[in-house]
């Protein structure tokens, strides 16, 4: 048997408006530390967004390189395999890759070539091997695919798509030539699967948008594991206990702070998955809205409901995140010195001030919320502008053109 950790999207260098996670992503990573120790993993997969962005700071791959350190230095035999995702730069992630393939830590960013395009396939298939140094498993390391990694020549209706069971089925195929009748066959892949739940604001729509949703049909029956990144919810895809996302280690937005975040332990054995167990990350740091959910309160109740909140003393940093949610009926200029008279006496830090307004005699329906330019996505600055220009909706094939335009530069430094 080997038993393997699987994770994703720790975001390293992520700020929540302004505020940095550091110091949470450290809890997390000595917490992961822990957990690899206790329960003898054999093997760690971090499944795609290492980093926040293309270009992270200092600090967050500081960050990554000493939980590495640290990780091989307690665990000498651990297997690490890391994988691209859309947020990370393929190039700055496979940099380091001589010296960190000499720790015993795999590292694959992007596609490699060689002069004539070829794809370097060995370099993505990783064995895994237990206490013993044996090896019970191979892991197809595929990273987030971009438009211009795709085959050119595919007929197919959907030529993205075809394109992705394409480069699967290649990487199963060489997989299999590599593994032996009691060796587990496991994949790796940061990209949006059909039925996927999304977390409204923080996964950025890859590619094309939500029309290329993958099918479950682009991995064989025969691999044992699906490891993916990408969705910051934990779940499986579809019925299938074998495909799973980990999910993020903490909440990227206060949209995904009303659900436990989590690691996945896997268990195989000679090609057949023995168990799959959720492991709760502790937070760190609690995220508050007030009201909680996705609705908007007017301001005497939100004043109510701030002053009637008890929380423990803690040092700045441990501090909660607050967001408050009001609906209004005009604006309110005093609004904000209201808000800091109250919150003055609470050890919370005030992150936004959402407000919507509706007007004296309109519904719920009809709130019109105020919105931040950097709390929008590209696509949707993209669609405002188109329609403010010509009075209608983008067309979907220009959508799909911007957002490979946008996947183009994201994957530059």
């Amino acid at each position: 048997m080997i038993r393997i950790f699987h994770t994703a999207d720790w975001h390293l260098g992520h700020h929540l408006h302004g505020v940095s996670r550091q110091q949470e992503h450290q809890r997390f990573l000595d917490w992961l530390l822990d957990e690899l120790h206790n329960k003898q993993a054999d093997a760690l997969i971090v499944a795609g967004d290492i980093f926040d962005s293309a270009n992270p700071s200092s600090a967050a791959q500081s960050q990554l390189y000493e939980f590495l350190v640290k990780a091989k230095t307690r665990l000498p035999n651990l297997d690490v395999v890391l994988v691209g995702g859309n947020h990370d730069s393929a190039s700055r992630l496979d940099a380091p890759f001589p010296i960190l393939n000499a720790l015993g830590v795999t590292v694959v960013g992007g596609l490699s070539r060689d002069g004539q395009g070829n794809i370097d396939w060995q370099r993505l298939l990783v064995p895994l091997t237990n206490a013993a140094g044996e090896i019970k498993a191979w892991c197809g390391a595929m990273p987030f695919l971009r438009n211009a990694d795709l085959p050119s020549n595919q007929q197919e209706e959907d030529p993205l798509i075809s394109g992705m069971k394409a480069l699967y089925a290649e990487l199963f195929e060489q997989l299999q030539q590599k593994a032996g009748n009691t060796e587990s066959l496991i994949l790796t892949g940061h990209c949006y699967m059909v039925n996927g739940a999304v977390s409204e604001l923080s996964e950025r729509k890859i590619l094309g948008g939500n029309q290329h949703a993958l099918p479950v049909e682009l991995f064989s029956d025969d691999i044992s594991y699906v490891a993916l990144g990408h969705l910051h919810l934990a779940q499986r895809v579809g019925a299938n206990e074998h495909i799973r996302y980990s999910g993020s280690p903490i909440p990227l937005s206060f949209d995904e702070s009303d659900y436990p975040h989590q690691v996945v332990q896997v268990d195989v054995k000679a090609g057949q998955l023995i168990e799959t167990i959720a492991v709760k990350i502790p937070r760190s740091v609690q995220l508050l809205r007030i009201p909680n959910g996705k609705d908007f309160a007017v301001l005497p109740e939100v004043i109510e409901h701030l002053q009637s909140l008890i929380l423990d003393e803690l040092p700045i940093e441990q501090r909660p995140l607050l967001e408050l949610r009001i609906r209004l009926e005009k604006p309110e200029p005093g609004l904000r010195q209201q808000i800091e008279d109250v919150i003055a006496k609470l050890p919370v830090r005030l992150l936004k001030i959402s407000t919507a307004y509706s007007g004296s005699e309109k519904s719920l329906a009809d709130l019109k919320i105020e919105e931040r330019l950097e709390e929008l996505q590209p696509l949707d600055v993209f669609q405002r502008c188109y329609q403010n220009k010509y009075d209608k909706d983008a067309p979907e094939a220009m959508n799909a053109l911007f957002n490979e335009l946008a996947e183009s530069l994201q994957g530059t430094e």
